[in-house]
């Protein structure tokens, strides 16, 4: 079944990547320069900080909206709710000239866009059957990367040429709006085309009931060996991830290279991770998921070890951005994919607001790691080498991730 082409409701879905990704791009890569500049010194530590807030909002909301947005029809109504929202704030964040007013809007920003991602990642199984995730999937991070590539490079130019002799500022205002508009108009497939297939009726008092299903649910997946050693594995390796996505730009830059270096060696990440997504979904179909899982935290261990011992030029940061390319993708689409296969098709946002609670919480734990370590040390090496156990844990508990075939899945 791999490599057949995708149909309208899988493209429709697929889309949606192309179109957030264009935000995260940016602000995995010229927002944390922009914010620097409005810092006026070292941003490493505050931007942490300001990940570390966003990632636990989200956290902690998401149980509950996950668990209502698994009732009919719900699921497109909260992706809507958290694009225009989070599209408004996209457009603010070119207002503030104080730092701290600017980190609130981006964390604003940073909820909604990362919480339309869990009804989105929830809609994989409405999209597609589960003998086509692994490719489903990675297409979607696939076209993510290099679609979102369009309005970066525009908004690059502009940022960079300052057409008119306009100013960083009012650069950084059309590329806010830029990026939103494109945001919201690849949102427009996902609404028109994928049906919500699977969900639980619609009932009375949904935020109670919601609340009083958390606990159940949680206890669903801690019984479940196969789900519970998976979903702590990836609690582990994810945070790494996150870290090293968030945190990159800032300490490139921290490290005194040249801003225009850094977002040009991302864009690369992006023309890297398309092919390298998608070959890494077929090869997830064809080895085994859980596999190409354990290749990609290896391949992330290297990563960090590298930046945090030999990454001081800006030579050695393109390397480091063609590593991550190779691996990011196909690790973040192949475990989305096998935590879809594994949940039970009706509560898909319920189950994937816990997957989400994973991996937020990871990321808190990372970015806190980073910022905690720098501040005692003194050294931004030291802080980044600290993520590297916590990939040694993920692989350890993923290798001991129980296989599960088709009959056991459908009696999960």
């Amino acid at each position: 079944m791999a490599g057949r082409r995708l149909d309208r409701t899988e493209r429709s879905w697929v889309l949606y990547d192309v179109g957030n990704s264009a935000l995260v791009l940016l602000a995995s890569s010229v927002i944390p320069i922009y914010f620097k500049s409005l810092a006026d010194g070292p941003a490493l530590v505050a931007w942490s900080y300001a990940e570390t807030v966003a990632s636990l909002i989200i956290a902690l909301l998401m149980p509950v909206l996950g668990s209502m947005a698994d009732m009919q029809g719900m699921k497109k109504r909260f992706v809507l709710g958290c694009v225009l929202t989070g599209a408004v704030a996209t457009v603010a964040m070119g207002i503030p000239t104080a730092p701290m007013a600017f980190l609130v809007v981006y964390v604003v920003s940073s909820v909604m866009l990362n919480t339309s991602m869990v009804f989105y990642d929830a809609l994989l199984v409405d999209a597609t059957t589960d003998d086509r995730m692994d490719e489903v999937s990675s297409q979607g991070y696939a076209w993510g990367y290099v679609g979102s590539t369009i309005p970066f490079v525009a908004c690059l130019a502009i940022v960079l040429v300052r057409p008119f002799g306009i100013s960083m500022r009012t650069a950084m205002q059309i590329s806010f709006l830029v990026t939103a508009a494109w945001w919201v108009a690849f949102t427009v497939p996902l609404l028109r085309n994928v049906r919500q297939t699977h969900y639980k009726p619609r009932q009375d008092h949904p935020v109670s009931r919601a609340i009083r299903g958390i606990g159940a649910t949680a206890r669903k997946i801690w019984a479940d060996r196969t789900m519970r050693y998976y979903v702590v594995a990836y609690f582990f390796y994810i945070d790494g991830v996150h870290t090293i996505i968030k945190l990159s730009t800032s300490y490139g830059s921290d490290l005194g290279i040249d801003g225009t270096q850094l977002v040009l060696a991302l864009l690369v990440t992006q023309f890297v991770a398309f092919p390298s997504a998608i070959a890494y979904g077929r090869m997830g179909s064809r080895f085994g998921t859980k596999r190409m899982l354990l290749a990609g935290i290896v391949g992330y261990t290297f990563i960090t070890l590298f930046a945090a011992f030999f990454l001081r030029t800006a030579a050695e940061f393109w390397f480091l951005a063609i590593m991550v390319g190779l691996f990011q993708g196909g690790i973040q689409a192949l475990s989305r994919s096998m935590f879809g296969k594994l949940c039970p098709k009706d509560h898909a946002n319920e189950y994937f607001g816990f997957f989400d609670i994973f991996g937020k919480y990871a990321a808190i734990m990372g970015t806190f790691i980073v910022a905690t370590m720098t501040q005692l040390t003194g050294s931004g090496s030291l802080g980044v080498f600290s993520v590297v156990i916590l990939f040694v844990v993920g692989f350890a508990v993923m290798w001991r991730v129980p296989e599960r075939g088709r009959a056991e899945e459908e009696a999960a």
